[in-house]
């Protein structure tokens, strides 16, 4: 299939796809005319990538985790685990972040309303 035909299968553009085959997380075949060429089977792996850009994986990341998905063995399950409790770890100490950067904005906040409500009422012009 075409990469027009894979985009709209897999729910994607075909700008991520260029993009996927540009971090070698895709492969297509390449025809004289030098278009693209996908099998069906690339439908569910851009499903898949798709599944692991939403949990907040980099290309980088994704394309560490693929011997588990394209060579399936006990190792590549294993470094594939550690990898993502990795960056589950990552993902928490960045909701940690967040966390105490709204506080502090909550605090902000909370002032800016005691310095308006001390403020005199404006007169109705």
């Amino acid at each position: 299939m075409r990469i027009g035909e894979l985009a709209e299968r897999a729910g994607v553009s075909v700008r991520s796809l260029r993009y996927y085959e540009e971090q070698g997380l895709l492969v297509s075949e390449r025809s004289a005319s030098g278009q693209r060429h996908y099998v069906e089977g690339d439908v569910d792996h851009v499903v898949f990538l798709q599944r692991m850009y939403a949990a907040g994986l980099s290309s980088r990341t994704i394309l560490e985790l693929m011997p588990c998905a394209t060579a399936p063995s006990q190792e590549n399950s294993d470094a594939a685990f550690d990898r993502l409790l990795v960056e589950r770890d990552r993902i928490d100490a960045h909701i940690e972040e967040l966390i105490r950067t709204r506080e502090a904005l909550d605090t902000l906040v909370d002032l800016n309303r005691a310095h308006r409500d001390s403020l005199p009422a404006s007169a109705a012009g």
